[in-house]
């Protein structure tokens, strides 16, 4: 699974698109579709402009909810939230190939999605993110923390993907503490530079 992947959003200069490739220019090879206010036919639309971009660069396209359209896209796989299809119901869809992933705030949730056969989770907003309308809880390193011994202790072996207004001096810490990934959205879009940017979050990545 790549360990760091984008999460398309707007802002008042670029567009999904715009995102998506600036990302990808910058090296990212995860890019995750977002798009929860789209109809069914503009989010297909975007969709169909972005997967050739994701092809191009060798980067994984991965749909946030929309179970159906990623299976008619031939799409890597889906991100379901938690009021999402369930990912057992998913899986019975898109078959072993497909990657499942699934958002937690909580050890509850992190339980579910491992029961249901998920590939990794999501798990944040490590602090307030204004990405998403109504975000869970922030859970911070104390957060993230206890959610890892907890996952530990009780044998859950899923990829922890730490989400949620993370910039770049937090990559550091988060990688000590066992994080497997890290996914951003804002902090690349609003940059000066935003290719740049995903360049020099990929370096402290690596680093």
């Amino acid at each position: 699974m790549n360990n760091l992947q984008f999460i398309t959003h707007t802002n008042i200069r670029f567009g999904y698109e715009d995102g998506a490739r600036m990302a990808l220019e910058g090296g990212c090879r995860w890019i995750q579709l977002r798009m929860k206010t789209a109809t069914d036919e503009e989010f297909m639309c975007m969709a169909h402009r972005i997967q050739p971009l994701c092809k191009q660069h060798g980067a994984r396209l991965i749909i946030d909810d929309r179970v159906e359209t990623a299976l008619a896209l031939g799409a890597d796989g889906v991100h379901l939230g938690k009021n999402d299809m369930p990912a057992d119901k998913a899986r019975q869809l898109l078959g072993s190939d497909f990657i499942i992933g699934g958002t937690a705030n909580t050890i509850d949730d992190i339980r579910r999605l491992h029961r249901a056969g998920a590939d990794y989770i999501g798990c944040g907003p490590f602090r307030f993110t204004r990405t998403k309308e109504k975000p869970a809880p922030t859970l911070g390193i104390e957060g993230y923390r206890c959610l890892l011994q907890a996952m530990k202790r009780e044998g859950i072996h899923l990829p922890f993907v730490a989400i949620g207004g993370i910039t770049k001096e937090d990559i550091a810490p988060l990688l000590a503490l066992g994080v497997d990934g890290i996914a951003v959205s804002g902090a690349i879009l609003n940059a000066d530079n935003p290719a740049e940017e995903m360049r020099q979050f990929i370096n402290r990545m690596q680093s």
